[in-house]
């Protein structure tokens, strides 16, 4: 396995900003218009912020287990909760489901989401039982109508954009394999998939991911004590190591997106684990890493307003 650390003018520090423990830390997502960072713990079924200038620290409980979240236009969030994708509201925390159920198989449920900048929510489902190629990856439009895009997964991870809306990247954690597809940012559609990371040449397999403005993509290497940067050719050019086995997913955020924040899990931990590694199930933040990252797009149509249950 490749243990890689490639030398950098920058020099970067990590800070566990919020012990937790979440059982699975995940969705950390940087809020520009109000300063918040969200993130969630899915199997406790609640929805975590912390205030920028306050430092204050707050949650939401929801109705099911939370998959992902997202920004909405006019404020609020977009969430899939279970097999539903509805609304959060930005000062009460209710989610109204909307649309459609995603009529999913038995065991399944909604997991790792991401906006586009044309405002639609990009969604996989996972395979709680890790014991099938059920899940498939799934588009919202603004108007929460569903279309599945893809299929043959196990469990749905690592959805981002490549700066220039040419590339969706996709993996299958659990299956170990990471995926680059061609994006058509103005139709909503993807082609030609084909492999991206070698996911055998290192410890770790891709959770969630992030795309900074140079078009890196920085995967949290869940079993893996890592975040790793991968370049657009999919090679791994920098591992940030972390006091934490199971890394889940990693966003820019910050006033300067200057910031990588990374939530962590660990609900595959017995209790010797747990107390061997303190910070497990807290949240990261790492300073210095010499880039930056983009604003997370809005849910919605312009002047949908899509951020405010009804």
């Amino acid at each position: 396995m490749i243990d890689l650390q490639v030398a950098s003018a920058a020099t970067h520090s990590i800070d566990c900003i919020w012990r937790g423990p979440a059982a699975l830390g995940e969705s950390p997502l940087w809020d520009h218009r109000s300063g918040r960072l969200y993130w969630i713990d899915s199997l406790a079924h609640r929805i975590w912020f912390r205030c920028e200038v306050s430092g204050e620290i707050a949650s939401w409980e929801q109705p099911g287990v939370v998959g992902s979240i997202g920004l909405c236009k006019g404020g609020g969030l977009v969430a899939a909760i279970d097999n539903m994708v509805g609304l959060v509201d930005a000062e009460t925390g209710v989610f109204t489901a909307m649309g459609d159920p995603v009529p999913l198989p038995e065991g399944a449920r909604l997991n790792d989401g991401k906006v586009d900048r044309a405002g639609r929510f990009w969604c996989g489902s996972m395979n709680a039982r890790f014991d099938a190629a059920i899940a498939e990856l799934y588009r919202f439009d603004a108007d929460l109508a569903w279309q599945k895009m893809d299929s043959g997964f196990v469990v749905s991870n690592g959805i981002a954009f490549s700066p220039d809306d040419r590339f969706l990247y996709f993996s299958d954690s659990r299956s170990d394999r990471s995926f680059l597809y061609d994006f058509d940012l103005t139709r909503g559609t993807i082609a030609r998939r084909r492999p991206f990371v070698d996911t055998g040449a290192y410890d770790g397999r891709i959770d969630g991911a992030a795309v900074d403005r140079d078009g890196n993509y920085w995967a949290a290497l869940f079993d893996g004590w890592a975040v790793g940067c991968f370049d657009p050719e999919g090679r791994l050019t920098r591992r940030i190591a972390l006091p934490v086995r199971c890394p889940t997913m990693c966003t820019w955020g910050g006033t300067e997106f200057d910031r990588l924040y990374v939530t962590s899990a660990t609900f595959l931990m017995d209790p010797e684990e747990s107390a061997a590694q303190p910070l497990s199930g807290g949240l990261f933040e790492i300073t210095g890493l010499g880039t930056i990252g983009l604003p997370e797009p809005e849910f919605g149509a312009e002047g949908s307003g899509a951020g405010h249950a009804p």
